[in-house]
């Protein structure tokens, strides 16, 4: 990430510390809040189970961003169920969280209306 980047990124988490009362402690963090509000039930308490799938949600969402998933719909649930619709490209780790942090900027710029 560059220096801009960085700092963008501090942004959007001492925003997320202020508007939740806790501080994400990680991209991972920061996914699970998404998929939370992605979902649209509020804060529940999930299972170990739901709270990978609030993380799947929130990849899905932010990576549709950049044409990589499309919303294929909602089950009976009322959970949001994604369709890849072109690969992401191999890319090593790093690369990988750059790429999501790229995303969930955009989503938070773009979805949310935050100005970062």
């Amino acid at each position: 990430m560059s220096l801009d980047d960085k700092e963008i990124w501090g942004n959007l988490v001492r925003f997320l510390e202020q508007t939740t009362g806790k501080k994400p402690k990680d991209l991972n963090g920061v996914l699970f809040l998404i998929g939370v509000q992605e979902l649209g039930k509020g804060a529940l308490r999930f299972d170990k189970e739901q709270k990978q799938d609030l993380m799947h949600i929130a990849i899905c969402k932010v990576l549709s961003l950049g044409g990589f998933y499309t919303l294929e719909g909602k089950d009976e649930e009322g959970w949001p169920h994604w369709k890849q619709i072109r690969e992401i490209p191999p890319i090593d780790l790093m690369s990988q969280e750059t790429l999501l942090k790229h995303y969930v900027i955009r989503y938070f710029r773009e979805e949310v209306g935050v100005h970062l």
